[in-house]
């Protein structure tokens, strides 16, 4: 079967089901975030109080760890959420913003990934760092293809047991022996903040009705990358490009999806 022929009934799981997904995200992004996950159907939740997350992970059917903006209250709320998903089986994806840039930043991107998170989604430098491979990142933008880490990325998902995603002009998901690429996307697309932290999110609601780690990346970050190529068809820059991107989310249907979808 193709790669691609699956892309559309998972993205009609998430419309129909429209799981709950709990976000522990940071600042710039919770709007940007929010927003795509109400376009592609799922409902999302952004709750980070330490006091709170235990709770509301249990209510939820995926969780999304991303540590954009780092605080300890903010660490500390998601070392008790990560411990209750996994207690209660809920599948979750850590995105390691920015690892490799500090210290802290890599220390915990490195222990929150040893608790077994079902997908870490990440752009090359950050991989690379999280592989342990220095000098590979530049504050939280990637200064690597995707291509250069796709070996390191296969270590790594093979030595944490997880699924790793490497987003940049083509996107990369392996779990150490299958590797999944998608073609799908648009270099305006990279104007935009947050765009990574989006294709995380949406890994999250596809992980709520797909089972299969690499099948559920691949399969959210396709239809990212198709409803970015359509949005860039109409914008004049990255400012229309965010508005047009949330259409083209919610308006995605399936003849365009079998024909665009590009995944090998």
């Amino acid at each position: 079967m193709e790669l691609s022929v699956g892309v559309w009934e998972s993205l009609k799981a998430v419309r129909e089901r429209s799981p709950l997904v709990h976000n522990i995200t940071n600042y710039v992004v919770m709007n940007n975030t929010a927003n795509a996950l109400l376009a592609v159907g799922a409902s999302p939740a952004m709750v980070h109080a330490r006091e709170e997350v235990a709770d509301f992970v249990v209510l939820s059917q995926a969780l999304v760890v991303n540590i954009g903006t780092l605080s300890p209250d903010w660490v500390e709320g998601m070392r008790l959420a990560v411990h209750a998903a996994r207690q209660a089986r809920v599948p979750w994806v850590l995105d390691p913003v920015g690892a490799g840039a500090t210290r802290y930043r890599s220390a915990t991107a490195a222990e929150l990934a040893r608790q077994a998170p079902a997908v870490i989604r990440g752009n090359a430098s950050e991989v690379l760092a999280m592989a342990g491979e220095a000098g590979a990142t530049r504050g939280v933008d990637s200064t690597q293809s995707s291509e250069v880490s796709l070996e390191a990325a296969r270590g790594l998902a093979s030595r944490l047991g997880t699924v790793v995603a490497v987003t940049g002009k083509t996107d990369y998901i392996t779990d150490g022996s299958r590797v999944v690429a998608v073609d799908n996307g648009h270099p305006l697309m990279a104007r935009v903040t947050g765009m990574g932290c989006t294709a995380s999110a949406l890994v999250g609601a596809f992980l709520a009705v797909e089972p299969d780690a690499v099948l559920a990346a691949a399969r959210a970050l396709a239809v990212l990358g198709l409803a970015g190529e359509l949005a860039a068809g109409q914008s004049k820059g990255p400012g229309s490009l965010q508005l047009h991107l949330l259409d083209a989310l919610y308006t995605l249907d399936e003849d365009t999806v079998r024909a665009r979808a590009r995944l090998r």
